[in-house]
Formats: C-alpha cells, sequence, structure tokens
C-alpha cells in the first residue's frame, strides 16, 4: 500500500504524509526517520540488535524489511507519541474528520477498516479483532471490543487500536526487546495488552 500511495502521488511515503496528514494535524513528533527531525534525547533506545544490524538501535526502525527500504515502509517505521496516536486514530473513528478538517471521506475510512475476506482477519493497512472472539480461548486483541474495531500491534509491544463502535481509541506504547532483545514474550505470555484493553472497556462501558 505505501508503494501504491507513491505511485500515485509522485511523492516518496514519508513526504506524503508528512504534507498531507501530520503538519495538518499539527503533530510534531510523527514522523519515518525521527532523527532528521528530533533529538536523539526525544527518542528512546528500541534495541540493542546483535544479528542483522548489530549495534544499539535509537530512531531507525526495528523491522529489518523496513530498514532496508531506509527505514521508510507501509508496514514499519513510523515513530511518534501516545498523544499524536490518538489524534490520528480519533480522526479516523470520526469517519476521517477531526476538529474542521476533513481528511477521508466516511466511505473510504469504512473500506480500509473493514475485514479484507472471509478467511482473514487483515483489513487494508490494518489488523482487526478475531472473528471468533466470544468463544477464542484468547480473544485477539481483546475480549470486549466490537467488531467494527481496527489497528495494529507491533512486534517490539506495541499496540494501538481504534472501536468506532464504542467510541474508544486504545493506544498501548512499550518495548519489551530493549534491552534483553526479542527473548523476552512476558507481554505476550501474560496478554498485558488485551488485559489492560479489556479493564478499560470494563470501566468506560459499565461492564
Amino acid at each position: 500500500l505505501g508503494k501504491i500511495v507513491e505511485q500515485l502521488t509522485g511523492q516518496t511515503l514519508d513526504e506524503y504524509v508528512r504534507t498531507t496528514f501530520y503538519q495538518p494535524l499539527q503533530l510534531a513528533a510523527t514522523g519515518f526517520r525521527p532523527l532528521n527531525h528530533l533529538p536523539v534525547n526525544r527518542i528512546v533506545p528500541t534495541e540493542r540488535e546483535v544479528q542483522f544490524r548489530r549495534q544499539l538501535l535509537r530512531g531507525d526502525v526495528h523491522d529489518p524489511g523496513a530498514a532496508m527500504f531506509g527505514g521508510i515502509a507501509g508496514h514499519a517505521g513510523l515513530f511518534s507519541t501516545a498523544y499524536e496516536l490518538a489524534m490520528i486514530l480519533q480522526m479516523l473513528n470520526n469517519g476521517g474528520t477531526i476538529g474542521n478538517q476533513i481528511f477521508f471521506k466516511p466511505e473510504t475510512v469504512q473500506k480500509f477498516i473493514a475485514y479484507g475476506s472471509e478467511n482473514s482477519r487483515r483489513g487494508l493497512g490494518f489488523d482487526k479483532p478475531e472473528k471468533d472472539n466470544a468463544t477464542r480461548k484468547e480473544p485477539y486483541p481483546a475480549l470486549l471490543v466490537s467488531p467494527s474495531t481496527f489497528g495494529h500491534t507491533g512486534y517490539t509491544g506495541t499496540g494501538v487500536w481504534a472501536d468506532p463502535e464504542n467510541k474508544i481509541v486504545y493506544i498501548f506504547l512499550s518495548n519489551r526487546v530493549y534491552p534483553e532483545g526479542g527473548t523476552n514474550t512476558k507481554l505476550l505470555t501474560l496478554n498485558v495488552r488485551g488485559k489492560v484493553q479489556d479493564a478499560i472497556y470494563k470501566v468506560l462501558l459499565n461492564q
């Protein structure tokens, strides 16, 4: 999808999203290759990577595939803050509008946040809840989210989810790979992200 954007707009993906979305939304921290626009002391370390790049990653994308794209890719490489991610997801939760600014038509948002096929939980550029969450032993991303929920979880421990039906935005930023590396799996095995998300739903929805 990132390459399609570049082909249709004639701009690099980072330039297109910066001028089309992040600048109008007044997002100062959101973008690819953050060392180009933020001081290093505002960027937390990602990982002491020992196999691929063999150095401390700080301000460089963790995902090796995105790194080979120069840190700019449709699937990884975006750096941000919880507040600014919430702004983006709230805009999408609103159907493409925030404040008095219109970024997408509602039907465009709906196209991308819907399930993409009967055989997958994925949407276009977004992850979705498992379709059998009500009976599933380990619901994903959490038991209480609605089927309209869309978002993304990251290998390093991040999670961003928007639920237009319940009008909830959930941002979970953590890092399980620093300093131990990818062997630290407690975030996944303890289902920390899902438990926190369900706790929020129980409070907000009085369940």
